[in-house]
């Protein structure tokens, strides 16, 4: 089973139409396996539409896991699937037949067991329903919003608090997975009181400039280093080929251009604030030249390494380019700009 492919929400209907009844009665006539095709059929037609691409995305280190986390246009922030199962004490990768596609009663696998039925919020039923997307690369991915992963943990802790209540052990099959919940409630409550003394306060601001500062020290040195080659030929013959110019070695000056080309391919796209930082660190001269190369600011351990295999990557798609379009296209794609989401390029063309 294909689990990129996230089963159809239904339409909220008020239960007291003849039509709501009707359907409710259909449903009820329908096998697990005669939903999930029905399901399958839903998410093969919405795949058909064009679906959002995440505009930010990245790591979420909560109770002792990393999960992966991205924001949609609209602002909606999601888990992907295998995130969320991990968050809650599942396998990230769900079993055949387990996935997004397979829900009962409108409910995903997570929580179709009967006895967490009676802890179920009408809320939390209305936000259950699987949300496909596109991460920045292009890959099609499930998602879950990411307000509903308390909402699950809650169920969890309140079927324990069930059988403590009773003076019952919870079942051993589900107890790694209130034992994850526990801890995952327990993190977003200190995550939460950290994020409102933050925002009350303004260190916020603190906090992401300091953040930021982090990236730059892995990245850049605050001396620079000994100058060696760190562009191949091939770059800027490759950059040649695509504009439709005559390639006559390195030994010829370029356009005054195709430094503005090296920093929307390369540099831009390296970490957040490498580009403003590297040209703070060597600015021009009242003749508009610089002093050293910029790359003689990157650290050993990241710096130079990063800009090598990002320009590996670079190289490899002016290879598959045929046109220079193309090209910003792929780029774009593949490595997205780490300051300006809209994708923004303005260059100085070549008199």
């Amino acid at each position: 089973m294909n689990n990129d492919f996230p089963s159809g929400g239904e339409e909220e209907r008020s239960e007291s139409t003849p039509q709501s009844q009707g359907g409710k009665a259909r449903a009820e006539r329908l096998s697990a396996d005669d939903r999930t095709a029905i399901a399958r059929q839903a998410a093969l037609a919405r795949w058909g539409t064009e679906v959002p691409q995440a505009t930010h995305e990245g790591p979420l280190n909560i109770a002792g896991q990393t999960l992966s986390a991205v924001v949609l246009p609209n602002g909606k922030r999601l888990l992907t699937q295998g995130a969320f199962y991990l968050a809650i004490g599942r396998s990230r990768t769900p079993k055949a037949g387990t996935g997004a596609l397979t829900t009962v009663d409108g409910l995903p696998f997570f929580l179709q067991a009967d006895v967490l039925k009676p802890f179920i919020t009408q809320e939390l039923m209305a936000s259950t329903t699987p949300i496909f997307f596109r991460d920045r690369s292009g890959r099609r991915l499930v998602g879950y919003d990411a307000e509903l992963l308390p909402m699950v943990a809650d169920v969890y802790l309140k079927f324990r608090d069930h059988f403590h209540i009773q003076d019952k052990k919870v079942p051993e099959k589900y107890g790694h997975i209130v034992t994850a919940c526990d801890m995952l409630v327990r993190s977003l409550a200190k995550v939460g009181i950290i994020a409102l003394v933050d925002e009350a306060t303004g260190y916020q601001d603190v906090r992401d400039r300091r953040a930021l500062q982090a990236i730059l020290d892995r990245y850049l040195r605050k001396e620079y280093a000994a100058w060696a080659k760190r562009f191949p030929d091939e770059f800027y013959r490759q950059i040649f080929r695509l504009r439709g110019w005559q390639w006559k070695g390195m030994k010829v000056n370029r356009p005054q251009c195709v430094a503005n080309y090296t920093k929307d391919l390369v540099w831009s796209r390296l970490a957040p604030g490498i580009l403003e930082e590297v040209e703070r660190l060597n600015p021009k001269d009242d003749r508009g030249r610089r002093k050293h190369r910029h790359p003689q600011y990157l650290t050993d351990e990241i710096g130079i390494p990063s800009l090598s295999a990002h320009l590996y990557a670079v190289v490899g798609l002016m290879r598959a380019a045929d046109t220079w379009d193309e090209l910003l296209k792929l780029v774009d794609r593949a490595h997205p700009k780490q300051d300006d989401p809209r994708q923004l390029r303005l260059f100085i063309e070549p008199a």
